[in-house]
Formats: C-alpha cells, structure tokens, sequence
C-alpha cells in the first residue's frame, strides 16, 4: 500500500495572516554542542517517531509495504530489484541508529542526517551516495511554505530516503509511477530513482514560486490604491521568505553540479543527462527567487512613493483652503476694525446694502481663487 501522506504543522515559517502578527521564525539549529565526539545524534523532542516504508520493484512487479523494524529491510538489499526505503520522521535515535547499522551509514552521515538543518550537499564513500537536499511544498492557504530537510542515501540496488516531517513531501507522484508503471522508472537502476526524487524536490519549487508570485502581484495593487502599515508588513514577510527560499535553492545548485560534474560508479552517464535538466530547473528557480526578491525591494520603494504622494495631496489640498481664506481673512480684519464713519474714514460702513456688498466680494475672491486653482490643476489630483 502507497503511502498518502497529510499535512503537518508549519516549519520553520509561521502563519503571515492578517489575523497571525508573529514574526516568522527562521532555523532552529539543532547542533550537538561543542567539543561533542563525532556521530553524535541530537532528537528533537517534537520530532516524530520515524514509519518506515519500503517500494520493492522490478519490470514486472512492485510492492509497497510498512516495515516494522529496520531490520526487516534485509531481505531487499540483497536482491535484484530496486528498493526505496522511505523513512519519514527523526523522533527515534534508537530506530536510526538500527538502520544506521542495517544500511552500513557512517556515523557522520548518520550525525548529518538527524542533526538539521545541513547545508544542501553530496559526499561520496565507497559503496554510498550522500544526497542532502531542502523539500519545500506550499501551506494550504497559499500563504507561505514549509521547508523540510531530506536525506538520499544512493547504494547499489537501493535508495535511503529520510525525511524529516512524516506528513507532507513531493514524491507521491513518482510512487505512484513506480506502482502504476508509469514511464521508464520501473526499467531503470536505483540511480535514476535518485534522480527522480530530486527532480521532484527541484520542481516542487515551482508551485510555491507561483503562490508568491500572486502574492506579490495583490500587494502591488495594494501599494498602488491604498497602501497601510499593514501593507509594510506584508512586504516585510514576504522578503524574509524568499530569503528562506534563497537560502534553500542556493547551495541546492551547487550539490547537484557536483553530481553532473564528479565522475562516481553510482551514477551512469545517461543519468548524469537527466541531472543536467534538473540542474537547469535549479537555475531557473533561482532566477526567478531573485526576480521575486527584486520586486518585493521594489513594492518598498512604490509604498514610500505612495506615501509621499499621499503627503503631498493632503498638503496641496490644505494649501488651497488656507490660500482661500487668507484674503477672507484680511477684508474681514479690515471691516472689523470699527472706525468712525466720518471723512478719512471707513465710509462704507454707511453704504446701503454694505453688508451684502462685502459677502459678495468675500466670495467673489474665493470663487476666482478656486477657478485659478483648478485651471493650473491644483485643485483635484490629476487622473
């Protein structure tokens, strides 16, 4: 039976919702402490017990089962079909260090597996393949991604994985072409089921890529019609994630250039083909994390341009009533003095109708005033 993973709590990003104003978390490093001898193993209290599953198959046949105990992959390593041993989860130094025995691991790859997060990386020994990669998958709310750590142990008939969260990853697809024998998948060694499951973390990029893209498309608008303190930051956030993104398919790059450019016995040069399109999916994510980036700097730059717009409208629109009022200002200051009205003085004050004929002035004035302003487009915000 295939397994069919869930989903499972966010890591190392947190909910970037309106309703969540937390700042997101970046890595845990989970290190032995200094001066700890070599293979030391350091669990995380909330990891999960680790399930292992295990996909046998052949040309002709593929079975997919649970394996209790690391131990009972024995029997498949010394045949001739391709086994993928899927082991999801690090909350058991006991069990790991079991299939540590059982798959021959040396303790530093051991120490490299449980002790996350590592630096993307390949590390050859005599008979084994060290493939450290980062999985990302997106949140169900399309709102930021999780990011996991996944270790491929390449031998000669089979493939280690070890994953570190048990409920979500990107290979369902390739299990199911390996069940429904699918493609060339079934046909081909243990090496191109490596690189099948890199291809599938390498491409699993793309749908969380393209959730930021949207994202960064809606705070465009917004930045642009009605930009707030909230709109700052959500632009905040989404630069410190696709630093986290960076972070991750960077060094991812270089792992597996050296796959394609170190010459290894584990690895055949029609492999070595394929890897050479994975590596270009690599450059293209990055490039396009890069572009994203440059656009979140950018969103910054139209907020405070919008801003400053924004400052400027209100200062125009205040300037145009002061500048109205101003000489409303001086007629009624002069009117207001109460002089006598006698000669060489105010004789207006004796003028039939003198009080009309000064609202009438006073709104003459503003009227023109108003005019002028509109004619020179100071009055409204040009469209």
């Amino acid at each position: 039976m295939l397994h069919n993973p869930a989903r499972f709590k966010p890591s190392p990003i947190e909910d970037d919702s309106e309703e969540n104003d937390e700042e997101l978390e970046f890595y845990d490093f989970n290190e032995p402490e200094p001066g700890s001898p070599p293979g030391t193993l350091i669990i995380d209290e909330d990891a999960t017990i680790p399930n292992i599953f295990l996909i046998d198959y052949n040309t002709d046949e593929a079975l997919g089962v649970q394996l209790a105990t690391p131990e009972e992959c024995f029997p498949y390593l010394d045949t001739h079909s391709v086994s993928w041993v899927d082991v999801q989860g690090l909350g058991s130094e006991d069990v790991l260090k079991r299939l540590g025995k059982v798959f021959g691991l040396h303790e530093l790859v051991l120490e490299d597996i449980v002790n996350i997060p590592q630096r993307p990386k390949v590390e050859s020994f005599e008979d084994q393949e060290l493939i450290i990669l980062h999985m990302v998958t997106s949140r169900e709310d399309g709102r930021g991604f999780y990011d996991e750590q996944v270790s491929l142990i390449l031998g000669k008939n089979y493939v280690l994985s070890v994953q570190e969260e048990p409920e979500t990853d990107v290979f369902e697809p390739i299990r199911q072409r390996i069940h429904r024998n699918r493609g060339v998948i079934r046909s081909q060694k243990a090496d191109y089921l490596t690189y099948a499951l890199i291809d599938a973390i390498v491409d699993g990029f793309f749908p969380v890529l393209e959730d930021y893209g949207e994202r960064l498309e809606d705070l465009q608008d917004e930045v642009v019609d009605k930009p707030t303190r909230q709109t700052l930051d959500k632009i905040h956030k989404i630069k410190r994630e696709l630093l986290l993104l960076r972070r991750a398919i960077w060094p991812q790059r270089d792992a597996i250039n050296s796959l394609i450019r170190e010459e290894s016995p584990m690895i055949d040069r029609e492999v070595r083909v394929y890897l050479r399109d994975c590596y270009d999916h690599t450059v293209q994510v990055m490039d396009m994390v890069e572009t994203y980036r440059e656009l979140a700097a950018n969103l910054m730059d139209i907020y405070l341009s919008s801003l400053s717009n924004s400052t400027n409208e209100i200062m125009r629109f205040l300037t145009v009533i002061s500048t109205v009022f101003i000489p409303l200002t001086f007629v009624a200051g002069v009117y207001g003095m109460n002089f006598d009205t006698e000669l060489g003085n105010m004789p207006e004050l004796k003028l039939p109708y003198g009080y009309a004929l000064c609202w009438l002035l006073m709104l003459s004035m503003s009227g023109g005033l108003l005019f002028f302003f509109w004619k020179k487009g100071w009055l409204f915000s040009p469209k």
